[in-house]
């Protein structure tokens, strides 16, 4: 589960148009290395030429990995949808970690990594500057 036709799948919660954001730069990132990349943010119906979706349940296939970039207190609530899309780690990335939310990752059965996931696939967020 996680996998799909093209590789590996990832969800990037809190994604941004605005290019400068790191949630866009992880999209880029990503999407580079050949992942399926589902950007999720509730306002917004695209994001660097992919569809983006509303919340998690809406992504239309598995992921094996979830991305984080939303506060602590938001990210508790949203991620309990992620089991059900095959998530297995979850990237807390700076400024969206708490402890109350890491225990919650582990509660509902997926890894948590803090770090930052552009690093952690050996890129750097620099690298998807304009």
């Amino acid at each position: 589960m996680g996998e799909t036709s093209q590789g590996r799948a990832i969800i990037i919660l809190g994604a941004s148009r605005e290019r400068r954001k790191f949630s866009n730069k992880a999209i880029r990132a990503y999407r580079e290395i050949g992942w399926t990349v589902y950007p999720v943010h509730p306002h917004e119906k695209e994001i660097e030429g992919i569809a983006c979706y509303a919340k998690i349940e809406e992504v239309p296939g598995p992921a094996s990995t979830l991305s984080l970039y939303v506060p602590p207190q938001v990210g508790i609530e949203l991620v309990t949808a992620a089991p059900a899309k095959g998530v297995k780690e979850v990237f807390v990335n700076p400024g969206a970690a708490s402890p109350e939310l890491v225990e919650r990752i582990r509660e509902l059965g997926m890894n948590p990594i803090e770090a930052c996931s552009i690093l952690a696939m050996g890129k750097t967020p620099a690298d998807f500057d304009e």
